[in-house]
């Protein structure tokens, strides 16, 4: 019973649950706002008339998260490949920016398809 509880006491540490309370907090504001926006129009079917119409908005919002996160981004590589010169951490920041694009464009084609 102690040998699993070790493999598993990563799981229980203090970043994790502050990573998953921010989520349990970021879901839970999602989740009034959506409420909050059907109980403010009426219905559910006026929200998503109200969703739809203002989808130009939300892609410029989305444009300007984007871009405040690859200047992020940008700053934190600059930092990481002046700390760390080996050509390792070059290569695991390729793949994330990799997989960031890939997450990305996945997100924006499924929002594409929907409308």
């Amino acid at each position: 019973m102690s040998t699993q509880w070790l493999r598993l006491r990563w799981l229980f540490n203090r970043r994790n649950a502050r990573a998953l309370a921010w989520a349990v907090v970021l879901l839970s504001l999602a989740v009034a706002a959506n409420v909050a926006g059907i109980y403010l129009v009426g219905s559910v079917a006026g929200w998503e008339r109200w969703m739809s119409a203002s989808a130009g908005y939300f892609l410029a919002w989305r444009i300007c998260l984007y871009a405040a996160t690859v200047y992020g981004w940008l700053w934190m590589r600059r930092r990481l490949l002046a700390r760390e010169s080996a050509p390792d951490a070059r290569r695991r920041l390729v793949r994330a920016e990799i997989a960031g694009a890939i997450a990305i464009v996945a997100l924006e084609a499924s929002l594409l398809l929907q409308a």
